[in-house]
């Protein structure tokens, strides 16, 4: 996590210094974007692998929580904070921001000082076999699959979805950009109250419970954004929005703990790994279906085959052992 910080530091810091010599072209921001999404995927299956060693398993609901929590508010105050930055510095200028934040979030993990194991290696692997194990590990547990195909699905739709909005708003409904930007504000605002109150529902609720209830909640809640409509309908989106997106923030909290409750030290990283592989992957396949769905059957036809989808993913939870089970497991899957 350090190195991916620092590393990302000095990558963006390139842009406005390059800018400032006139020299910036396309392609370093190209290369820059590239490397630096490279390392968020290092720094990002490493935090929660290492969250169960730094908090304990038995706080690790807690501790998913209040990640969550930062990161729901920094999407929320993160873009209007980056308009005003461009706006008063320019882009290049703002990118320095970025990388700062990088810088300090550097910092911050230096403050940490409780001790990580060290892995122990009793055989040198390769690179393939690393791999191969966790995904075995991923899709031979039941639970574990029917939670990685649920967040695959729907994020599959959800791009089909995002793909289509805008268009959808600006375009067929005749929604000002500003009134647009708006009405999305309430995805934002649903994921920071989700992530204030998943450990709360976890508790009352179910560990393992919420998992699925928080799907199945938040499903018929994604069909009100194709029926929304000029007037009092517009409503209709930031709700849906504000309501989906609480009940993603508590279904991510929950399964993600489950996931490094049920999982071995040494396999954290490679499941880690491997379910983000799958469940990010299809998200590009979204984005490019939903905007062939919209150019086809217009931007409300496109939400309406992302909504539904979103609302059935649901199926792989029930129909794997988690619908029967109450709380986290408290022994780790051999």
């Amino acid at each position: 996590m350090l190195r991916a910080d620092f590393c990302r530091f000095a990558l963006l810091t390139t842009i406005p210094v390059a800018w400032w010599l006139h020299v910036l072209t396309v392609w370093q921001l190209i290369v820059v974007a590239l490397l630096v999404g490279l390392l968020t995927v290092f720094f990002d299956v490493a935090y929660q692998s290492y969250l169960p060693s730094l908090v304990g398993r038995e706080h690790i609901v807690e501790g998913n929580a209040k990640l969550q929590s930062s990161q729901s508010v920094a999407q929320v105050s993160g873009p209007a904070l980056a308009g005003l930055l461009v706006q008063a510095i320019g882009a290049a200028t703002s990118v320095l921001s970025t990388a700062l934040g990088f810088l300090a979030s550097a910092l911050f993990l230096l403050r940490i000082r409780a001790e990580e194991p060290s892995p122990v290696r009793t055989e040198r692997r390769s690179m393939r076999l690393e791999i191969a194990e966790g995904l075995r590990f991923v899709l031979h547990q039941p639970t574990l699959r029917a939670i990685t195909f649920c967040t695959g699905t729907s994020n599959l739709f959800s791009s089909v979805s995002v793909a289509a909005t805008m268009l959808f708003l600006i375009r067929q409904l005749g929604v000002g950009t500003g009134l647009a930007g708006l009405l999305m504000t309430g995805g934002g605002i649903g994921g920071v109250v989700g992530s204030l109150v998943a450990t709360r529902l976890s508790r009352a609720v179910g560990q393992a419970r919420i998992i699925w209830l928080s799907m199945l909640v938040a499903g018929p809640f994604t069909l009100l954004m194709p029926l929304t409509e000029p007037g009092w309908r517009l409503a209709l989106f930031p709700v849906a929005g504000l309501a989906f997106s609480l009940s993603a923030v508590v279904y991510n909290v929950a399964q993600v703990s489950y996931r490094q409750a049920i999982c071995p030290d040494h396999l954290l990283g490679r499941m880690n790994a491997s379910v983000r592989f799958l469940i990010w992957g299809t998200i590009p396949i979204g984005g490019l279906i939903g905007g062939a769905l919209a150019a086809w059957l217009t931007p409300r036809g496109a939400l309406w085959v992302g909504s539904v989808g979103e609302m059935l993913a649901v199926l792989w939870l029930l129909a794997s052992p988690l619908r029967t089970m109450r709380d986290l497991p408290t022994s780790q899957v051999v």
